[in-house]
């Protein structure tokens, strides 16, 4: 218990720390940072896609649309459901701005 591990966002160059058994996007919002795109949570949307470069880490359950096997096998993966295992580096993948926006 207690360990924590290294989350490097590649295009921006900011990290963070992540607690063990911690998402990636939590640890990110729960120091103020805002490296990768926010939006559900719950790994249904998509919004916070980002590509692992470097390190391990286990897989919580994500939406097949936004994360589908083949894509989830090259490493892309949604930074709410992932937890790492090791230092990370990481790549962004917003989308693209239209489908940000909101829904009323």
């Amino acid at each position: 218990m207690g360990e924590f591990f290294q989350i490097t966002e590649q295009c921006s160059g900011q990290s963070f720390h992540c607690k063990a058994g911690q998402s990636v996007l939590k640890a990110m919002e729960s120091q103020g940072l805002k490296c990768v795109p926010v939006g559900c949570r719950g790994g249904g949307c998509g919004f916070c896609k980002v590509t692992v470069l470097s390190g391990d880490y286990e897989c919580g359950k994500m939406s097949r649309v936004h994360a589908p096997e083949e894509a989830q096998a090259k490493g892309e993966v949604l930074a709410c459901r992932i937890y790492p295992l090791t230092d990370l580096i990481v790549e962004c993948r917003p989308q693209p701005a239209a489908t940000l926006t909101p829904h009323a």
